[in-house]
């Protein structure tokens, strides 16, 4: 059996995706999801889901609501 946890992806995969989320866009649309899972070797799903987390962890860190829709409205 594998020790590595499962929990997440890993230091080089978030390395990939931080890269992204700071530098390309904090919001991929599917197209640049699907390019940026496959870069990072994860899952459309799993990189959806980090994004998504990782987009109100930055809201947070700003002082804004951790999801708001009606900003870019």
């Amino acid at each position: 059996m594998s020790a590595e946890p499962t929990s997440g992806p890993t230091e080089d995969q978030v390395e990939i995706l931080e890269y992204n989320f700071n530098k390309v866009n904090k919001h991929p649309d599917p197209t640049p999801l699907c390019l940026i899972a496959a870069e990072a070797g994860l899952s459309e799903e799993e990189t959806q889901k980090w994004f998504k987390q990782r987009l109100a962890q930055w809201r947070r860190s700003e002082g804004l609501p951790s999801e708001c829709r009606s900003v870019t409205d």
